[in-house]
């Protein structure tokens, strides 16, 4: 009976070793798995045959020890090593590991947990396993905001559009030179001698186009004339302007009204000096006068004509001469806001010196736009048509050159007949300005809210698991966060094969956050998890258990010999 049993004894020894030779194969077929965990078999001993069970000592006796004969040896578990692998970067932004404690949570026929982060993006763009699982995580709001709670399919939908947005803030920095002069100087502009040929005197305001004359006593203008107006502004094109003369109702005044819009004098700021187009008799002569043009104060104010006065008559030879020179500290700078319809507009921004005191300094803004409806079309029955200027206002910082407060630091464009919300307002926020000394002023726009319509064209995975998509036009949005999956027994789940597990009896319930929450990892995009097998302790646990078998099969043949024997004896 002795003998019998050593037989299953020894059975029992290739039965565990050859169980952890499957183990250890299993881990070295898997060694360039991503995020394979490798196992590990444990043995215990069978159940044993008790021969004595022992008694006690007493006065007379010392006692005898129980004897037992063991019986051979099962698996006592199969274990997973859940130590995380290396991580590797592959460039993929698709590819995404685990750095510390959680699974990725899949969808397919029923709801998996993986470490496997090799991921593709299917033909609806959602983010797939390479079985076709669907990826798991949290949506977002219309503001961007995570949805928690509340799983589905994480999608990135590459090639998507955005909706324009209107500009509503434009936000600037630097710095405006304290120590500059005074604004005081401005562009003087005055044109040839002219006749009022109806009365023989010096024009009026309201002296009609055609009757002036020239010195020479030929008409300027009649009916029907196109004038244009192409003059710049601080050495910067203005738009062109038109201006179609009738004969019988064209004044003086509706050329003065023309030059203001053409060349975009803010005739509203008259606080160094008085700006505006006017007439101006000779001191000495009666019977002729002169078109004056005076611009706004500072050398970025600076207006000039240089022959941009034309006319379809020939005959029109009016020209003009700079008589007065701009002077005193400006800066200026041009930036880009939007309509609601996502259309990019050019804003010129001036900023002057406009006084100084004990208390600080003050500092004038001028805001133009050839993109609004109004700079490019004259009316002579709209006389306080604004053109190009869209807003002025001033800047006031105290003695530590801090802004203390602004005044009208908003713009109003018009956009009428192009489709979009007309007017367009946008609030300047200048509180990141300074009016410090320094060698030249400087400034220029940091940051504005508004955005053509835009792309999808590439995204990112954050460490949280947070998927954030770029767009062409700049924009950068939420598109939802990659859910982690923590449990409280790691090794009670279910291995599904192909890098999947579910949920067993004593694993618990799954606690599903995104990244950094509780105790889930963090992600790493665009790098893969390594599989945790260690070769060379592989290679000795192969040796080990090759050597245990060999070992149990000679138990096996050991017996079988003395069984033998034990048969010839009866011979």
């Amino acid at each position: 009976m002795a003998l019998t049993s050593t037989l299953y004894t020894g059975l029992s020894g290739l039965d565990v070793n050859s169980t952890r030779l499957n183990v250890v194969g299993n881990n070295i077929a898997n060694v360039n798995t991503v995020a394979f965990k490798a196992s590990r078999a444990l043995f215990k001993p069978q159940f044993y045959v008790t021969d004595n069970a022992g008694s006690p000592a007493d006065a007379d006796f010392g006692g005898q020890n129980p004897s037992q004969r063991g019986l051979g040896a099962v698996v006592a578990s199969i274990e997973k090593d859940y130590a995380p692998g290396a991580i590797e970067t592959t460039g993929k932004n698709t590819d995404m590991a685990i750095d510390g404690d959680g699974f990725f949570v899949v969808q397919g026929k029923e709801q998996q947990y993986t470490r496997d982060g090799s991921f593709t993006l299917n033909q609806n763009n959602e983010l797939v396993t390479t079985g076709g699982d669907f990826v798991q995580g949290f949506g977002v709001d219309t503001n961007g905001n995570i949805i928690a709670g509340k799983l589905q399919n994480v999608q990135v939908p590459l090639g998507s559009l955005t909706q324009a947005k209107a500009t509503t803030t434009a936000s600037f920095q630097g710095n405006l030179d304290a120590d500059g002069a005074v604004a005081n100087g401005a562009s003087n502009l005055m044109s040839t001698a002219l006749t009022d040929s109806a009365s023989g005197a010096a024009p009026t305001t309201g002296s009609l186009l055609a009757d002036l004359q020239n010195s020479g006593g030929v008409n300027e203008f009649a009916d029907g004339d196109v004038l244009t107006l192409n003059g710049s502004r601080g050495g910067r094109d203005l738009p062109p302007l038109t201006f179609t003369v009738d004969a019988a109702t064209s004044t003086v005044q509706d050329l003065l009204n023309f030059y203001n819009q053409g060349l975009a004098i803010d005739t509203s700021v008259t606080t160094n000096n008085t700006p505006g187009a006017t007439v101006v008799p000779d001191a000495t002569d009666p019977t002729i006068g002169y078109l004056s043009i005076i611009g706004n104060t500072g050398v970025d104010n600076t207006l000039s004509l240089n022959g941009g006065f034309s006319s379809t008559n020939p005959a029109m030879d009016v020209s003009f001469t700079e008589t007065g020179t701009p002077t005193g500290e400006s800066v200026y700078t041009s930036y880009v806001v939007y309509d609601s319809l996502g259309t990019p507009l050019t804003v010129n921004l001036t900023a002057t010196l406009e006084s100084k005191a004990s208390t600080g300094t003050t500092w004038r803004f001028y805001a133009t736009s050839a993109d609004d409806t109004d700079a490019t079309t004259f009316n002579p029955a709209s006389p306080t048509n604004p053109g190009s200027i869209v807003g002025t206002g001033t800047l006031s910082f105290d003695n530590d050159g801090k802004l203390t407060g602004t005044t009208t630091s908003n713009i109003n464009m018009d956009r009428v007949n192009t489709g979009a919300k007309s007017p367009l307002g946008v609030t300047l926020d200048f509180s990141g300005m300074t009016a410090l000394t320094s060698s030249k002023s400087q400034l220029l726009m940091s940051s504005q809210d508004g955005l053509a319509i835009g792309t999808l064209t590439s995204f990112s995975v954050g460490a949280n698991g947070i998927v954030t998509g770029a767009f062409d036009n700049g924009l950068t949005s939420t598109l939802g966060q990659v859910a982690v999956a923590t449990f409280d027994n790691a090794q009670g789940l279910v291995d599904k094969g192909g890098n999947m597990y579910v949920t067993g009896a004593n694993s618990g319930v799954p606690k599903i956050t995104g990244p950094l929450t509780l105790t889930a990892g963090a992600i790493r995009s665009g790098s893969l998890e390594g599989s945790n097998v260690d070769l060379s302790r592989e290679f000795i646990n192969m040796i080990v258990s090759s050597t245990g078998f060999s070992a149990s099969s000679r138990v096996i043949t050991t017996s079988d010999q003395l069984i033998q024997e034990l048969l010839n004896s009866t011979r």
